[in-house]
């Protein structure tokens, strides 16, 4: 019987099962839970493995079995204590027995906050919040902003030359990136619930945005377009009826050419333009609308203007850079982040967390940007 020599260990571990159901539980969070007895001997584990399945909890309790009774649950979130799609994982926790329950981070929503805690205490259980609290919100973080904000974790990603360059200055791109970054990339395009393009991009690159091979979740492809003049023989267009396409445009594009799309398989919704000079949406009104949608993350593929405009809006929330040892040079050739940009350079540490991999001869740099919301989220008290 596997046995932990430390509480953070067990935590940790919790923390390693709660990442196996990403991109598969969502827009429910990633939990993990273990049970281990007073000389923390491992007696079950568990996490959440699909939305609307049973909770990392019942998992560990059911592998368990009698052993949970007077045991110690670890779990990454606080246990849920309300009826949904499934029962509360709260009630199952004192039925079992256990006499002592340590939790990562509280649940955030309106109907648990606070609520499983005082719950389990209530029946007498001993219950210990904040242990390896960074690394569970960090897990958490999609989870904690759509439900605190009603807006999407946004990605940024993008494969760019040692000198900075995204595309050469005839808009030539293809591939700054190695066969093993590319690989990441699908990866990561397959636990997203939209990938999200500028108009430029989606006609010079004629992208498939989809995860090859497929992942736990089929990503919605977006083009932010206002003229619609997507080509109809664009690989985006050709594949609307097998996987969702959502084109976001004007009302006045719509009225020309929206039949023709519609018909394709794509679905157009109308957004207002920040200005009527500019070639660019209001994102902000694009990520509600996404929000309401139950979208959890949401992935940009580009290109530097969209990046841009995003970045100046400060509406990205991590990022995810592929660092090739290429050099392309050039006023005009093309930057990943556009925009209007900084004024000076930062002189404190944008990131909350950031790490690096290499990928044979490229570097995968990705990292979570500060950002009020999630300041707002640590801020808070939830014990």
């Amino acid at each position: 019987m596997p046995q932990f020599p430390d509480d953070n260990a067990v935590m940790r571990r919790a923390i390693e099962l709660a990442r196996q159901g990403l991109g598969a539980v969502e827009p429910n969070p990633p939990v993990g839970a273990v049970i281990v007895d007073d000389d923390l001997n491992l007696l079950g584990e568990g996490y959440h493995q699909q939305f609307g399945g049973p909770h990392a909890e019942i998992h560990a309790l059911e592998q368990a079995g009698d052993k949970a009774r007077r045991a110690t649950l670890f779990v990454t979130l606080e246990p849920c204590c309300h009826e949904g799609k499934t029962p509360p994982c709260s009630r199952a926790v004192i039925d079992a027995g256990l006499k002592r329950v340590v939790v990562a981070i509280g649940d955030p929503s309106e109907h648990v906050n606070g609520g499983g805690i005082r719950e389990l205490r209530d029946a007498g259980i001993q219950v210990e919040t904040g242990l390896l609290e960074q690394d569970a919100s960090l897990l958490a973080a999609p989870f904690i902003k759509l439900l605190t904000t009603g807006v999407p974790f946004v990605h940024a990603k993008w494969a760019m030359t040692l000198d900075g360059k995204i595309a050469s200055r005839a808009r030539h791109s293809q591939w700054i990136s190695n066969e093993k970054s590319r690989e990441k990339v699908h990866e990561l395009r397959g636990r997203m619930d939209a990938i999200l393009v500028g108009a430029t991009t989606a006609r010079l690159d004629d992208p498939l945005l989809t995860a090859r091979p497929s992942g736990p979740r089929t990503a919605t492809r977006i083009v932010i377009d206002r003229d619609l003049d997507l080509p109809m023989n664009s690989q985006l267009l050709n594949t609307a009826q097998e996987v969702p396409l959502l084109i976001a445009t004007c009302a006045d594009a719509i009225e020309e050419r929206g039949r023709v799309y519609s018909a394709m398989g794509a679905e157009l919704i109308s957004i207002p333009f920040c200005d009527t000079r500019q070639q660019y949406l209001a994102v902000e009104e694009l990520l509600k609308i996404l929000g309401q949608r139950q979208f959890t993350n949401v992935l940009i593929e580009g290109g530097g203007s969209l990046l841009g405009d995003f970045f100046d809006r400060r509406l990205i929330d991590a990022v995810h850079v592929f660092l090739a040892p290429k050099l392309l040079g050039g006023f005009s050739a093309v930057t990943p982040v556009g925009g209007g940009g900084l004024e000076q350079v930062p002189q404190i540490d944008q990131f909350v967390t950031y790490h690096s991999q290499q990928l044979d001869d490229d570097v995968y740099c990705h990292g979570m940007l500060e950002a009020d919301w999630w300041r707002e989220y640590r801020e808070g008290d939830w014990d």
